[in-house]
């Protein structure tokens, strides 16, 4: 990236220890920030933090479930009070649930929304105040190319990605006035453990991925990607072209979107498995 805004700077990212915040927080090291490594799966964040460190990198782990508030309050504060200030805050942690929605359970809904939506709002309820008292800060939101574009067979993901979309843009017009910045990443499929980790609900996961029907960006040119972006302060950073693609198509060409969601439903139910059916 041509500026790097991110050397010295103290960067929380969650869901840091694998995939797309893996990457991240590797390319925001090699950039000379200072890394706090929020994941749930503490093992993990350590051994990057570890990793880091012998690289001479300022790194720390925090086990953090950002499905429970009271566990990303202990991050944010405990990130302030150590180091006297927040310059970035990635929400990032995410998970998926593929599945037609008469076969969702609301244990589905609620784990996706917790974790992609919920998570990301206790991010923002208590890093924003500290930026605001600070004077400045960047959060970057990391939403979804669904969050742009719709797509069946995917509705718990979708659903959380349109709000953090839609909260993003509310929150950037009100934060510039305390000279905090907001980014969304709106990236299309990315190759991470999300996708090959997918959890899917009456089909098989093979089944699904072999219906993705556009190339996967690899996760370190993803992570390059937002972080050029975030740099330049973009408000929307959507990637590669087809998802600006279909957001146009969705927006403006109700019809033909409409078709091509027929098409790709009935591609869905010809792997769907019905429970029915012994």
């Amino acid at each position: 990236m041509a500026k790097n805004p991110f050397r010295g700077k103290v960067c929380i990212v969650t869901g840091a220890a694998s995939g797309l915040g893996r990457a991240l927080s590797a390319q925001l090291a090699e950039a000379g920030a200072t890394l706090i490594i929020a994941d749930i799966n503490f093992p993990a964040a350590e051994d990057l933090t570890h990793r880091m460190n012998k690289l001479g990198v300022t790194a720390k782990p925090v086990r953090t479930d950002v499905s429970q508030s009271e566990s990303v309050r202990q991050l944010i504060e405990g990130t302030a009070a150590e180091f006297g200030r927040i310059d970035y805050l990635f929400n990032n942690a995410g998970i998926a649930v593929f599945g037609e929605i008469r076969d969702l359970s609301l244990d589905h809904w609620r784990r996706v929304i917790d974790i992609n939506l919920m998570g990301e709002i206790y991010g923002i309820h208590y890093a924003y105040p500290q930026m605001i008292k600070q004077g400045f800060g960047h959060i970057v939101n990391v939403a979804s190319g669904f969050g742009m574009a719709p797509g069946p067979a995917n509705s718990p993901y979708v659903a959380s990605k349109f709000a953090v979309f839609g909260l993003s843009h509310a929150l950037a017009t009100e934060a510039r006035a305390f000279g905090v910045h907001v980014t969304v990443a709106c990236p299309g499929f990315i190759k991470t453990p999300l996708v090959d980790n997918i959890h899917c609900v009456n089909a098989a996961p093979a089944d699904v991925l072999a219906n993705i029907p556009v190339a996967m960006v690899p996760v370190d040119r993803a992570a390059n990607i937002i972080l050029t972006g975030v740099a330049k302060r973009k408000m929307v950073i959507a990637f590669p072209g087809y998802v600006g693609v279909l957001a146009f198509i969705h927006r403006f060409l109700p019809a033909v979107w409409d078709s091509m969601g027929k098409g790709e439903i009935a591609r869905f139910r010809k792997i769907r498995k019905d429970p029915a059916v012994s």
